[in-house]
């Protein structure tokens, strides 16, 4: 096999690493849904005991895919409460007990039980059909 040969082998293996984890992260962040939801403190745990609904959006400011989205997120968590923006760079140990894995990853809790795992960057529409 010639040099070139292999470096091609060699990009291909790690690119097919690369996609095999980001598969299984996607798939181990989603194996929450149906579960209940982790204790949380304060008024956003109060929430979730009572029932209530909570979108949670995970990000970093170091995050590419998560600036575009943290604009429209701060906006939405202006004007409705359910909105919970979580920066994992200082709150990591929410992001631990959701079981976060990668930025921007949205939760969204309903009475108590995590219903929807979204992972990578979503659309404001969606977003707010997410919330109902």
């Amino acid at each position: 096999m010639s040099v070139l040969g292999s470096v091609l082998l060699g990009l291909v293996l790690l690119l097919a690493a690369f996609i095999g984890m980001q598969v299984w992260m996607v798939r181990r962040m989603r194996k929450s849904e149906g579960r209940p939801a982790p204790e949380l403190p304060g008024r956003i745990g109060k929430r979730i005991k009572r029932g209530r609904t909570a979108m949670f959006y995970f990000f970093s400011p170091s995050c590419r895919a998560c600036k575009p989205m943290t604009p429209v997120i701060k906006d939405l968590a202006r004007t409705r409460e359910e909105v919970v923006p979580v920066d994992v760079s200082r709150d990591l140990d929410t992001a631990r007990k959701f079981g976060v894995m990668a930025t921007p990853t949205i939760v969204l809790v309903r009475r108590g039980i995590v219903e929807k795992v979204l992972v990578g960057p979503q659309t404001e529409p969606d977003l707010r059909a997410l919330l109902g």
